[in-house]
């Protein structure tokens, strides 16, 4: 990104709060705070039924957790941390809506602020999603 060599950023995601907050795989958010840095559009692709109005944030998604053996030795000869280390392993992260250049479904393109561009889209009563984003 930094050499110019980005034009623009594709990513899926596995839900969308009402507000365009959007969670997706870990590492997801950094690339969208990476590319607001330097200038790059951040696209968000989903399919409609992803879009959850009844959650309000980014906050009120629920992120599984997975294992920590996952990290720690599932996928090594042998162990990649000491024995009895924390780990945590969330399986999503959360990006901000403010960092989404446009959110892409099948049924159209919504920009910022997306409270009113998902509501208008989906033929929410945009009111409706004002209260629910309080």
């Amino acid at each position: 990104m930094k050499q110019g060599k980005i034009n623009a950023c594709f990513v899926g995601c596995d839900r969308v709060a009402a507000n365009g907050d959007t969670a997706n795989k870990i590492g997801t958010s950094g690339v969208a705070v990476l590319a607001k840095h330097y200038g790059i559009p951040f696209y968000v692709f989903c399919p409609s039924t992803t879009i959850d109005f009844n959650c309000k944030t980014g906050q009120d998604i629920k992120i599984e957790e997975r294992e920590a053996e996952e990290i720690k030795t599932k996928f090594y000869e042998k162990p990649m941390a000491p024995e009895g280390v924390k780990c945590y392993n969330p399986a999503f992260d959360v990006t901000d809506s403010e960092l989404i250049t446009a959110i892409v479904t099948e049924k159209g393109i919504c920009r910022y602020p997306y409270t009113e561009s998902l509501s208008a889209l989906f033929g929410r009563d945009n009111d409706d999603c004002k209260k629910i984003n309080r």
